[in-house]
């Protein structure tokens, strides 16, 4: 279905710096939304229900995985994560735009039912920097690090079923590169259509 409101999917190995570059675009562009998932988790510090999660029990997750609610879950460290079909269809629909930060594997199943989704994959600029950020960033043992390199391998072979790929190498560049991606997708022409429709029907275009 073509909806007026995009969907952004955002995937990459751990340290290439997804999660900055999305926090960075949302501070600049008001327009779009992050998506918010749905936990089992109890909300930790200052976390807020319906802000940076939706808490919910496990018999409620369990009910909504069994009426596929979720466009994708899944099970970390014993908690239950999904993404609400529901929630997307909703803001999409009403000319809004969401961003959605998951791994490969749910971005390739988000594709098989927002057939317009658009994927992006982020990809470090070498090996040796992805391990750097890794060890830079002081939460993880040397054999974890090992392991996020080794999962980083299978999961950047990936990126070629991606729509577009960014090498975060410069932030600012990288950036830049993301909201490109963005606004190229508001000057599509259906998107103009409806952006501007007066002056479309002033030009007589339809």
């Amino acid at each position: 279905m073509d909806y007026p409101g995009q969907l952004y999917v955002i995937a990459a190995p751990s340290g290439a710096g997804k999660s900055s570059l999305v926090k960075a675009l949302l501070e600049l562009d008001s327009h779009v939304h992050p998506s918010i998932s749905h936990t089992t988790r109890p909300p930790r510090g200052q976390e807020k229900h319906g802000r940076e999660y939706y808490f919910i029990a496990t018999d409620e997750f369990d009910e909504m995985v069994k009426t596929n609610a979720f466009v994708e879950w899944a099970s970390v460290h014993g908690k239950q994560y999904g993404t609400s079909k529901s929630i997307i269809e909703d803001r999409v629909s009403k000319g809004g735009d969401v961003i959605l930060e998951i791994d490969y594997q749910g971005a390739l199943q988000i594709r098989k039912i927002f057939s317009n989704a658009i994927l992006i994959f982020i990809l470090p600029p070498s090996w040796e920097e992805l391990r750097s950020r890794l060890e830079r960033r002081g939460e993880d043992t040397p054999e974890i690090i090992d392991l996020r390199l080794k999962n980083a391998a299978l999961e950047v072979a990936q990126a070629k079923e991606f729509d577009f790929v960014i090498i975060n190498e410069l932030f600012d560049r990288a950036l830049f590169d993301l909201k490109a991606i963005v606004h190229a997708q508001r000057l599509k022409f259906a998107a103009q259509l409806r952006a501007r429709a007066p002056v479309f029907e002033a030009l007589h275009i339809s």
